[in-house]
């Protein structure tokens, strides 16, 4: 969840133990132009095992890191703007599966709780998007399975600016110079970098809300941010700026989560299981489709962001950075398992066993004796897709 640290979304998690058809003046929908897909058949026809919905929640709202499950609304989709959700046919290479498909934005449009929390308030969320090591934290009282991540690195960063230290290349050179690392309240991987060595207690300044102002007024600061989207803004859309910045991704320094994973309430799992076996493979199939051509599905995230009209501002500009970002920076790519979209059960354990004892300190309880099986599985995962 972007800018919501994960203690914070844990903590909140502890906390919480008619579909809008109606006129658009009442509901708020707003319906796309309608044009006819092919009916998919055999293994893409998820008619009859899935859902006739198939709920995805998201962790924020809509972003170019959400791309595989906005890619696969097709054509005749509605927006709601009061509900905040894109909901419409279920659509794979141009053909219709025969179920629809319903991405729910999160953070403001779910009180800024969890994704955990708000599937098992909600039990017709089918998937949420859930970070591994949010995963770790939710997993003594609200266990989710991720089931496919079609993201392979953490987007996450810490940016500088580089008129400011010109000298610096790593994370670590703005640790050895003492300078204030600006973060949200509670992140986790502060934390981690603390334990490394590659940042001091004392540097961690826990007032970042979001807003560029601290570091558009205090260039000497180091701000925790995303590459898919800060570099964009601060150098074209912050007008205060107007300049590059230069960061280093938290991937590259121990923070291997799985971000964002497509997750099941565990206890749902075996029943979803016939579904998930068709569906997975259409996830993944669906992200590369748009890494190869991001256009159309940026178009739609930026029409549901301005029909939101709820403060979040997206252009099609860091859409169109994030896309190319991502596929430049390993973001979206196979994994070390072998497909995009796989996951390696060792690198889940060492997330285990990286943040349990991190999220612990932090004061949440983690289920005694947490394995990755627990928290991911690989069953449903088609190995022979990978990118081109």
């Amino acid at each position: 969840m972007k800018y919501v640290p994960i203690a914070a979304t844990v903590i909140a998690a502890l906390l919480v133990s008619a579909a809008c058809t109606n006129s658009a003046k009442k509901s708020g929908d707003t319906t796309a132009g309608a044009t006819k897909t092919a009916a998919a058949t055999g293994v893409d026809k998820l008619s009859g095992v899935c859902p006739a919905t198939v709920v995805v929640q998201q962790d924020w709202e809509p972003e170019a890191e959400h791309s595989g499950v906005y890619s696969l609304i097709g054509p005749g989709y509605t927006i709601d703007a009061n509900k905040k959700r894109v909901t419409g046919p279920l659509v794979i290479d141009g053909k219709d599966t025969g179920v629809k498909i319903q991405v729910r934005a999160g953070g403001s449009a779910i009180g800024f709780q969890s994704v955990t929390a708000a599937m098992y308030v909600d039990k017709s969320i089918t998937l949420g998007a859930i970070s591994t090591d949010g995963a770790v934290g939710s997993a003594a009282t609200q266990p989710v399975t991720a089931v496919v991540s079609q993201l392979d690195k953490s987007p996450q960063m810490l940016m500088w600016d580089p008129k400011s230290h010109p000298s610096w290349k790593t994370i670590a050179d703005a640790g050895k110079s003492g300078a204030t690392v600006l973060v949200s309240k509670g992140v986790a991987f502060a934390t981690l970098l603390e334990d490394k060595g590659l940042v001091k207690a004392k540097q961690i300044d826990q007032g970042y809300t979001g807003a560029p102002s601290r570091f558009v007024t205090d260039p000497k600061i180091v701000q925790q941010g995303f590459a898919t989207a800060e570099p964009y803004i601060y150098q074209h859309e912050i007008k205060q700026w107007d300049k590059p910045v230069k960061y280093q991704l938290l991937a590259d320094v121990g923070y291997n989560i799985y971000p964002e994973s497509l997750s099941v309430r565990t206890g749902d799992l075996k029943s979803l299981s016939p579904c998930l076996k068709k569906l997975v493979p259409i996830l993944q199939r669906a992200q590369i489709d748009y890494i190869n051509k991001p256009a159309p599905t940026n178009a739609l995230i930026a029409e549901a962001v301005q029909k939101f009209n709820d403060g979040w501002t997206y252009s099609t500009g860091v859409a169109n950075y994030a896309a190319s970002t991502m596929k430049q920076l390993g973001i979206v790519a196979d994994d070390a398992s072998g497909p995009l979209g796989g996951m390696d059960m060792k690198r889940v354990q060492s997330v285990i066993d990286t943040f349990a004892p991190i999220l612990q300190k932090g004061g949440i309880k983690i289920k005694s004796g947490l394995s990755a099986a627990d928290i991911a599985t690989d069953q449903f995962i088609d190995t022979h897709i990978k990118m081109d």
